[in-house]
């Protein structure tokens, strides 16, 4: 059986490609359910309008038509898979392949176009999810075997700090050295991460800078954990002279929506604590300039009202820094890094509503 006009242009109309004829002067006079669905505009919104409009510029909607009525590329008044763009309503570019031909009156005059563009969103997402697992292999080939000899060495150096350093203190170089592994374990995190991408042909996108994206590699656990309410809105500081330890905290409370402020040593946490209000205090034990008691004391002098956590990488407190401050009054616990976040969460949530309840008029 002989497909007859009509039945041409239902399969036309109900075609997923994005469809789109024009008059001579550009000027949209087809727009089928495909280019509807795609764009999200209605038919009764585009037909009649000029073409340009769905592409990002004027100056786009000529290069294709100039493609169709030179030679250089199909053909006289022909183009195949030509790549550009088109807007969609909302806003997004939409990567697509046109396929068009320049319409012809029986006087043989041009007098409009017709063209069939393919989505390419998804095949270039294919491409992305090829390349991502090139790289993921490559990545995983080449960063783990180093990472397995840093990982060794800081073993053999911390033994050496050890030997070295007899009954003198060595907590500072201890938790530099415990910095080194929690960064050697976020890398190998990643390069997991990775992996699982390549393996279940699927990956997600954050912003990054303005209209940018990048991949998100945080694992699924941590995109999907629900966020804990408890915690919208309170103003933390944190204290660290490690700014990975900063960061990482930083993070993990935004994510339960705290506003929270960094501060490399007791010195700067004092000016953040004079220049803001805070819910609670989460401090390092040893830092330079002013350690975890020293900076206690002065809080505790100076804002008594402000609850103070204290967290810390060694395995002994040699200079008595956690026992000096819970006989001037320290009552918050003290975190052993890595700090665990779920405690943490707990901790700050019981410790702020212990201060609000002990504050309340009686």
């Amino acid at each position: 059986m002989a497909l007859t006009r009509e039945m041409l242009e239902r399969l036309t109309d109900r075609s997923t490609d994005i469809v789109v004829g024009t008059d001579r002067r550009g000027r949209v006079v087809y727009y089928n359910d495909g280019a509807s669905k795609s764009l999200g505009y209605t038919s009764d919104e585009v037909l009649g309008t000029f073409v340009g409009n769905i592409y990002p510029s004027v100056d786009e909607a000529r290069r294709v038509m100039a493609a169709m009525r030179s030679d250089a590329h199909d053909g006289p008044g022909i183009v195949e898979s030509l790549q550009t763009t088109y807007v969609a309503k909302d806003g997004e570019e939409i990567p697509v392949a046109i396929s068009g031909t320049l319409l012809f009156d029986d006087e043989g005059n041009q007098n409009g176009t017709i063209g069939y563009a393919k989505d390419l969103r998804e095949i270039l997402r294919k491409d992305q999810l090829a390349t991502l697992g090139e790289v993921g292999i490559g990545l995983s080939h080449e960063i783990n075997n180093p990472l397995a000899v840093i990982l060794n060495q800081v073993e053999l150096l911390e033994t050496e700090i050890f030997n070295l350093a007899g009954e003198r203190d060595c907590s500072v170089e201890d938790e530099r050295l415990d910095a080194i592994r929690r960064e050697v374990a976020r890398i190998s995190e990643i390069l997991e991460r990775l992996g699982e991408m390549v393996q279940s042909d699927t990956y997600e996108t954050v912003n990054y800078v303005g209209p940018a994206r990048m991949i998100d590699l945080r694992r699924d656990e941590a995109r999907k954990r629900k966020r804990d309410e408890r915690l919208g809105g309170l103003h933390i500081l944190v204290v660290d002279d490690d700014a990975g330890i900063c960061s990482s905290l930083k993070e993990i409370l935004e994510a339960d929506g705290c506003e929270v402020r960094t501060a490399s040593d007791g010195v700067e946490a004092l000016a953040c604590i004079e220049a803001a209000h805070f819910d609670l205090m989460l401090s390092d034990v040893v830092m330079p300039n002013m350690d975890g008691h020293e900076l206690y004391l002065h809080v505790q002098e100076q804002h008594p009202e402000l609850p103070v956590l204290m967290m810390t990488a060694f395995h002994y407190d040699k200079d008595h820094i956690i026992k000096r401050s819970r006989l001037k009054g320290l009552e918050g616990v003290i975190f052993k890094k890595p700090v665990d976040p779920t405690r943490l969460r707990d901790v700050i949530v019981e410790t702020v509503r212990k201060r609000e309840n002990d504050n309340k008029p009686r």
